[in-house]
């Protein structure tokens, strides 16, 4: 869905910085720095980290092991391109405003915020989890810190929403 979303979109990335939230074995990351993107990727986990490092050596993306809820100095409104994949939905409800607040945080001004996030179904119990799949009001939720929709849209079982910053913040 994030190479679709690119190609359609046109992404290119020269001279901007982009971040990959919750980066797990680096897929995602390496996409974006493929784009041409100064691309960090970051994970509480550091076995994920220590992964992405070893299963991509020659990467120019900065791995790094980092807590969403406790970003580094720095970072808030720092990146042109913020990219949130199936992270907010793996963490237990409770948090959820706290973490969406904080992923909106990263996006620059004039930034772009693209998540992609499983459908929690009409049917399906909330609590059944992890992970615990994104309502359409939760994906809304990002445009509570400032950001724009540009496009939200359901593809079956997955949310793939763009989201923008203004100019001046």
């Amino acid at each position: 869905m994030l190479l679709d979303w690119a190609r359609e979109r046109g992404i290119a990335g020269a001279g901007k910085r982009a971040v990959v939230v919750g980066s797990g074995l680096g897929r995602d990351a390496e996409l974006i720095a493929s784009l041409g993107f100064d691309t960090v990727a970051f994970d509480v986990s550091p076995t994920a980290v220590r992964g992405a490092q070893r299963r991509h050596p020659e990467s120019k993306v900065r791995y790094v092991v980092a807590d969403l809820l406790e970003l580094p100095v720095g970072w808030p409104g720092a990146f042109d391109l913020v990219v949130e994949s199936i992270t907010v939905q793996s963490l237990p409800r409770r948090l959820r405003v706290q973490a969406t607040a904080a992923v909106a945080d990263l996006v620059a001004p004039a930034g772009t915020l693209i998540v992609v996030s499983g459908v929690l179904g009409e049917h399906e119990d909330p609590d059944d989890g992890p992970p615990w799949p994104l309502t359409r009001p939760e994906i809304e939720a990002f445009s509570d810190h400032d950001l724009t929709p540009v496009r939200i849209e359901r593809f079956d079982d997955r949310w793939r929403a763009e989201f923008r910053r203004e100019e001046t913040r």
